[in-house]
């Protein structure tokens, strides 16, 4: 396992690692929008990342919120872009979901599928039998993602069947994604819709990360036992990496940026911070505590402090590095909580010029 691994339930600082993530840990449990690819297409040094992961040992796995495709769907995608992915590597959380469903009912139940292909597929793999209006005598309701091209009606059909009193389950309450020309809404405000419409009585059963759900899903379908979850985003990846006590690598390609890294409360914080997908090939340096410094942290050649208003940066080096002391001094700031303190405003360029 990585060096200095952080067992305690709040950690105050990134991890180092004097090993290459790709030979620290078995499996990468890998999101895909904001960390392979956004809308469709590869994020800068993904492709060759993961290939040189892959043939240097390291086992793939990838595991999406994102309910609208099927696993052989993704699977070819991320193939024409230069990784090779078979269906059996992929996770979604319409799978996870469709099995949480399928332990509480019967084989050949009728389910009212509000989402795209994916979800349906998933469903029919578990004897489930999806259909589209609440007049079709379901038995329960499912909402997975489905693109920009889900119909207004089909929101209305999940209203009326919750109203009826049918039992709800989500494949995920993302409420944004990732795309190639910003942040959309996710699955999380189609939820919403239907939620206001039933006039927020119920809550859906919800499986995807950060929930259990998935993380069962991911265990079973990978095997992984040395597992490294690796996503954008705070609220599921790394904290659906907290939930089942794994270690976790944040790369700044997708949602969360710098500035929400060193805020991070306790179940957000990762062990691994990093710019993109190229910090699986190589060590992580350690984040060092100076004492007599005023509670100050080195890393690489940057140090950060906690100042009464502001976090406070001094030094040069790999941007990233800086990032990885501020975590540090941030997090220990803030204890159990959210740390509130300004980021260096000129962080953000110095992380850009990295990538």
């Amino acid at each position: 396992m990585a060096d200095d691994r952080v067992e305690t339930k709040v950690r105050t600082s990134p991890a180092g690692s004097e090993r290459a993530l790709f030979t620290a840990y078995d499996t990468a449990l890998l999101d895909l929008d904001g960390v392979v690819y956004a809308g469709g297409e590869a994020l800068p040094h993904a492709v060759d990342s993961l290939r040189a992961a892959r043939e240097g040992g390291m086992r793939l796995a990838y595991v999406t919120n994102n309910a609208s495709r099927t696993p052989r769907t993704v699977a070819g995608h991320l193939t024409e872009l230069g990784v090779p992915a078979e269906e059996a590597e992929v996770v979604t959380s319409a799978q996870a979901v469709a099995r949480v469903i399928a332990e509480r009912l019967p084989s050949g139940a009728r389910v009212l599928c509000v989402g795209g292909e994916g979800l349906r597929v998933a469903l029919a793999e578990r004897g489930l039998r999806p259909v589209a209006s609440a007049d079709d005598d379901p038995v329960a309701v499912v909402q997975g993602y489905g693109g920009p091209e889900l119909p207004w009606g089909a929101l209305a059909e999940a209203t009326l069947a919750v109203n009826r009193g049918l039992p709800w389950f989500a494949s995920n309450t993302d409420l944004t994604i990732p795309s190639g020309r910003g942040i959309v809404p996710g699955n999380g405000a189609a939820v919403e819709v239907v939620r206001i419409g039933s006039g927020g009585r119920v809550e859906p059963v919800v499986a995807g990360k950060p929930l259990p759900p998935m993380h069962r899903e991911t265990i079973l379908r990978t095997g992984a036992e040395r597992p490294l979850v690796v996503g954008d985003r705070l609220d599921t990846d790394i904290e659906g990496a907290f939930n089942g006590r794994v270690d976790s690598l944040l790369v700044l390609t997708g949602v969360t940026d710098a500035a929400g890294a060193v805020a991070a409360r306790p179940e957000h914080r990762p062990t691994y911070v990093a710019a993109d997908l190229r910090d699986l090939l190589v060590g992580q340096p350690a984040v060092v505590a100076e004492p007599g410094t005023g509670g100050g942290f080195g890393c690489g050649g940057w140090r950060a402090v906690a100042g009464e208003r502001a976090l406070e940066l001094t030094g040069g080096g790999d941007p990233v590095d800086a990032l990885r002391a501020l975590c540090a001094a941030g997090w220990t700031a803030a204890g159990d909580g959210a740390c509130g303190l300004d980021v260096p405003a000129g962080l953000a360029g110095l992380l850009a010029d990295r990538r």
